[in-house]
């Protein structure tokens, strides 16, 4: 499979239209119905190269937008989601340099 291609599993007489949400993989137990004796082996059958967290993110990126940034009536969520993210990045890279500037009290 090269880069941009359709994933091997997408087959459009069975799926129809190329969905770039949508895992054309084998389903298996979704995480929630996951018990704990059965993690192990669940965490065990995941695809864990670099294509297939490629594919992940793709996925969660396209339902992102699929849900908040492209719909006819799209709000202003999606704005302070964004907002949101990028004041928990910015202080999570600016952390070593906050921690100096706490106020103490000294007994």
């Amino acid at each position: 499979m090269a880069f941009g291609d359709y994933p091997a599993e997408y087959n459009p007489k069975v799926h129809g239209p190329y969905d770039p949400a949508r895992y054309y993989g084998k389903p298996d137990t979704p995480f929630g119905q996951v018990k704990l004796s059965e993690l192990g082996s669940w965490f065990g059958r995941r695809n864990k190269s670099p294509q297939a967290m490629t594919g992940a993110i793709s996925r969660a990126w396209w339902r992102w937008q699929h849900k908040y940034v492209q719909p006819k009536r799209a709000g202003i969520a999606p704005f302070f989601q964004i907002i949101f993210g990028s004041m928990i990045f910015f202080y999570a890279i600016n952390y070593g340099k906050l921690k100096h500037h706490r106020n103490y009290k000294y007994h």
